[in-house]
């Protein structure tokens, strides 16, 4: 049975290793390097992340790896728990556990990531993508919501595009859409200037005209600060205590 590897954060628990009994010999740095090194081979990693273990625990570190793929997550946990790995004592490797009333919202995966995502699956040329239309909304809300005489300033910037991408191998195509909005001020002190750049495709004909797309807008927001704390939120929600952690039954 295929399974479905969806472009988003990694949540689910049997998609993420809780690896621990690793050695203090070296540093935290050395160690992501190892983990990354040694399970990145059965699949492609969302994230390795390393912590020294608490101040009641013997001096070691522990680690939490994520997978895009459950498959990948169970082939490493089986191939890896006990063994020595890059270190002279063997290691423990379990999926992680959750607690049942906690559910995360799904995390849209940045450009980055996608475009790792779909390399890694499909092959390097194995698809592409075009964008569709670019438009600024940041003029119409205020059009639309405005009555003073004078302009107000722009306190961000929101930008709409619906991107279609296509595998020719599959002979399939999928059209998605976006909507990201940064405050002006915040650009302005990292950069000094807003720039958008928009490549439009001459090579598929096949143009999605703007009533067929006003069927697919279905936009819901989330604050970018929020992609930073998923992270310590998640971790939050396991148990390093070896007696819960335990390994769910496979067909």
């Amino acid at each position: 049975m295929a399974e479905l590897v969806p472009f988003a954060v990694p949540t689910d628990s049997d998609k993420t290793l809780l690896v621990w009994e690793l050695s203090s010999g070296p540093t935290a740095e050395a160690l992501h390097h190892s983990l990354f090194t040694a399970f990145s081979q059965f699949g492609l990693l969302y994230s390795v992340r390393v912590f020294p273990n608490a101040a009641v625990a013997q001096p070691g570190f522990y680690a939490v790896i994520k997978f895009y793929s459950a498959r990948a997550a169970h082939r490493a946990q089986k191939a890896c728990d006990r063994k020595l790995l890059f270190q002279t004592s063997p290691v423990k490797v379990h999926l992680g556990t959750r607690h049942k009333a906690v559910q995360h919202q799904a995390l849209p995966l940045n450009g980055s990531q996608c475009q790792e995502l779909a390399n890694y699956y499909f092959g390097f040329n194995g698809w592409s993508k075009r964008i569709i239309k670019l438009q600024e909304l940041s003029d119409l809300e205020e059009r639309e919501n405005g009555d003073t005489m004078v302009p107000l300033p722009k306190r961000s910037l929101k930008f709409f595009c619906a991107l279609e991408v296509v595998l020719p191998s599959y002979d399939c195509k999928s059209t998605g859409i976006g909507l990201v909005e940064e405050p002006v001020n915040k650009m302005e002190e990292e950069s000094g200037k807003i720039a958008v750049e928009y490549r439009p495709s001459e090579e598929i004909v096949d143009v999605r005209w703007e009533e067929e797309l006003h069927g697919l807008i279905q936009i819901s927001c989330s604050p970018w600060k929020q992609h930073g704390q998923e992270e310590n939120e998640y971790l939050a929600d396991f148990s390093l205590e070896e007696e819960e952690l335990r390994l769910p039954e496979l067909d």
